[in-house]
């Protein structure tokens, strides 16, 4: 029931993955300006800010509202802000850099707090935000809702901080919590809580190459067998989820 709730698409290629990817992201950033006068994006770190190179090229660079857009991350390491580590630099490096998005709407961490107080300070600004109407909240679940979450998953099947097996898993409280113990180092992170991912409006899991091809089968095929992956556990409230894949990432899934 779980994949019906989700679109799958499949290109061939990784580079085709991000041609589709930019035209997604372009128009539900036309779509949001329209609707709402601001666009709240969420990235996430890893292959996710390469694939979406085609923004920062013709046409998109020049057609999209960039001055729209409000830019967040979904999980965060606490490290500065200049460390190899960091995702706000690698997306920053990869692409906002390259497009002309007001400094002043994105939304880094404070890298100078501990891990619980960086989670603390994010949590209060996005709170902020939604007071003064830039981020939507959900009617459905009382969380903000983001417009749209550009998320990838890890090979255990984790996404945003959120690890198999861990007690972060259930937290139904907090918008943002934090991480002392992630498996995958570096060990301190901030990470969305599973009520605001549920509760986007839009996610895109971009997940390209084999490395992945074990725990995309997991989530997507029928087989439920518990403990749910992470990614299993991120069904949409009221939202649209889909799936960029190419073809390695989907080679192990019978029917695809």
């Amino acid at each position: 029931a779980a994949a019906s709730k989700w679109n799958l698409l499949t290109f061939d290629t990784e580079e085709d993955v991000a041609v589709s990817l930019a035209k997604y992201t372009a128009e539900l950033s036309g779509k949001f300006a329209a609707e709402r006068g601001a666009f709240t994006v969420v990235l996430s770190g890893g292959t996710l800010i390469d694939t979406l190179r085609k923004l920062a090229e013709p046409p998109y660079l020049e057609t999209v509202q960039w001055s729209k857009w409000h830019v967040f991350w979904v999980d965060e390491r606490v490290v500065p802000k200049d460390h190899v580590d960091s995702n706000y630099k690698l997306a920053v490096d990869g692409l906002l850099s390259k497009v002309p998005i007001p400094t002043d709407q994105v939304y880094a961490i404070n890298d100078t707090l501990s891990a619980e107080g960086a989670a603390a300070d994010y949590e209060t600004v996005l709170k902020q935000l939604v007071k003064n109407g830039v981020l939507a909240m959900s009617t459905a679940t009382g969380f903000p809702r983001f417009d749209l979450m550009l998320l990838g998953m890890g090979p255990d099947g984790h996404l945003a901080s959120l690890f198999p097996g861990h007690p972060l898993l259930n937290e139904n409280q907090k918008w943002v919590t934090h991480i002392m113990d992630s498996p995958k180092p570096p060990p301190q992170r901030i990470t969305f809580t599973f009520p605001v991912i549920k509760s986007s409006a839009y996610v895109a899991m971009v997940v390209t190459g084999p490395g992945e091809a074990s725990a995309v089968k997991k989530v997507l095929s029928d087989d439920k067998t518990l403990p749910l992956l992470p990614t299993e556990m991120a069904i949409l409230q009221d939202g649209e989820f889909t799936w960029f894949t190419d073809k390695q990432a989907v080679s192990m899934l019978q029917n695809k």
